[in-house]
Order: structure tokens, then C-alpha cells, then sequence
């Protein structure tokens, strides 16, 4: 089991940044970002992979980064330029004794352990 923490959430208008957070019980690969606007499926934003290298969905590339302090047991992404649909619930998720590489990262059925989300608000 990992447990995980989001926090860092907010509202700011288009254009403008958020830096999120997630604070896990322990370091494990894959660990990812993933967001679920109202009426919408959960979606795959960003995730590190097996490897240690990121990987992001089409629609936050050039836009959001993904990284982390293995010191601090922390995972952050940086998500600038945002758009009104980048308005969302975000949740970090990871996985144990689980293997991916590249974009098959982002599927959300490879993950088991899920924090309680943050929200993400973008005005236009």
C-alpha cells in the first residue's frame, strides 16, 4: 500500500500556473497524475514511468511537468498556460510491483493506489 497526498490546488485565470504535490508514504514507480472533470472519465495527465523518465497525454505537452524529490518521498507538477479545460479534479496514483514504459503509463488501470484529490479551477 501507498498512501499519497495531493494538495496545491486553486483557481487562477487562463494563462496562469499551479504547482501541485503529492506526498507519498514511500517511492514507487510508475506514479502519475490524473484528472476527472464533471461528467467526464479519469484521464492520464502525466507519469513517471519504470525507467524514472515522464511522459504526458497530448492535451498538457509543452504545458505541464512533471518531477520529483525522492528525499522527500514528494512528486510535483508544474501545469502553466492553463486552460479552462484543464479544470478538474486532480489525483496522483501509484503503482506497485508494476512495469510500464512510455504513455502506457498514463492508463489508469495499472494503479491501485489513489490519493483524495485537489481541485484545479481555471477562468477564462
Amino acid at each position: 500500500q501507498v498512501q499519497l497526498v495531493e494538495s496545491g490546488g486553486g483557481s487562477v485565470q487562463a494563462g496562469g500556473s499551479l504547482r501541485l504535490s503529492c506526498a507519498a508514504s514511500r517511492n514507487t514507480n510508475p506514479i502519475g497524475w490524473f484528472r476527472q472533470a464533471p461528467g467526464k472519465e479519469r484521464e492520464g495527465v502525466a507519469a513517471i514511468d519504470s525507467t524514472g523518465s515522464p511522459n504526458y497525454a497530448d492535451s498538457v505537452k509543452g504545458r505541464f511537468s512533471i518531477s520529483r524529490d525522492n528525499a522527500k518521498n514528494t512528486m510535483y507538477l508544474q501545469m502553466d498556460s492553463l486552460k479552462p479545460e484543464d479544470t478538474a479534479m486532480y489525483y496522483c496514483a501509484a503503482a506497485l510491483y508494476t512495469y510500464c514504459r512510455g504513455s502506457s503509463c498514463l492508463g489508469i488501470h495499472l494503479y491501485k493506489n489513489w490519493g483524495q484529490g485537489t481541485q484545479v479551477t481555471v477562468s477564462s
